[in-house]
């Protein structure tokens, strides 16, 4: 008697990526708070460039003011490489797109005087402004800080900024609380403290200051300490010409709350310390 023909091979297992139809994912089907959360995620020239052309759904989620509450675009530099984008224009289509709502934005190397009036023209409520390597002048500066007098958080990051620039957004912004400001350190025993003197005189509100590669002394921090009676966070980074010792780091630390002290041996430290914190989309 034959025996019977073997059984067939059961057919292969499907690939991975293969799922059947009714476990495919339908991202429209997102509840739209994570949507927004996802998109929020993006960069602004994702958004712009890509988000919202996906979908009806996703087109007018990019759409809605809110998602343009905060704009991040500090670590863009037109000149680092083949930036495809003119991002002065794509600056201006978020800021048109939080349609008067934005509290928080950060502008990097593209940065004009036009573009920081049109900003603070169109964004009377703002609430923090970050300028990252831009090239400003005192006339455009004072333009645009004349607009928002919410302002509450500035950071001017390696920027030609002059102790005028402090003097007229002391005027200008009544309830500023916080600032940064950074500059690039060189060597030389320069000392010079018109920059804390104008912050003395003219911002008595400040709670938080952080310095980088400033060239104040003793008595220009002594100077600070008494004009802004509020002071609780100091950071002083590679700030070499001043001393924590005696009569200053006793009152340092009698009227400061959280007190940081940090100077690099190399300044590329500083540099890529700087660009980590800028890389990539973030809230502030």
């Amino acid at each position: 008697m034959d025996s019977p023909p073997p059984a067939p091979s059961p057919p292969p297992p499907p690939p991975p990526h293969h799922l059947p139809a009714d476990q495919y994912r339908n991202w429209l089907d997102l509840p739209q708070e994570l949507t927004e959360s996802i998109l929020k995620r993006l960069s602004v020239i994702e958004i712009l460039t890509s988000a919202q052309k996906v979908c009806l759904p996703w087109r007018d989620i990019c759409n809605d003011p809110y998602m343009w509450r905060t704009i991040n675009m500090g670590y863009l530099v037109q000149d680092s490489w083949d930036m495809p984008y003119d991002l002065e224009d794509m600056c201006r289509q978020a800021v048109d797109l939080s349609c008067g709502q934005l509290v928080r934005i950060k502008v990097g190397h593209f940065c004009t005087d036009n573009l920081l009036v049109y900003i603070t023209e169109s964004s009377s409520g703002l609430r923090y402004l970050g300028l990252s390597w831009c090239e400003i002048s005192y006339t455009g500066f004072s333009e645009a800080v004349a607009n928002i007098p919410l302002l509450e958080e500035l950071e001017l990051s390696y920027c030609s900024w002059t102790e005028n620039f402090l003097e007229v957004v002391g005027r200008s912004c009544p309830h500023l609380k916080s600032l940064k400001l950074r500059r690039e350190v060189y060597g030389g025993d320069q000392e010079c403290d018109l920059s804390a003197n104008a912050i003395a005189e003219n911002m008595p509100r400040l709670v938080t200051l952080d310095l980088v590669g400033n060239k104040l002394t003793n008595n220009g921090l002594l100077a600070i300490l008494d004009g802004c009676p509020h002071l609780q966070t100091l950071k002083l980074r590679n700030c070499r010409r001043v001393s924590l010792q005696g009569d200053v780091g006793r009152k340092c630390s009698e009227r400061i709350k959280n007190l940081r002290r940090l100077d690099y041996s190399n300044d590329h430290q500083e540099f890529d310390e700087i660009l980590e914190a800028d890389s990539g989309y973030h809230d502030y």
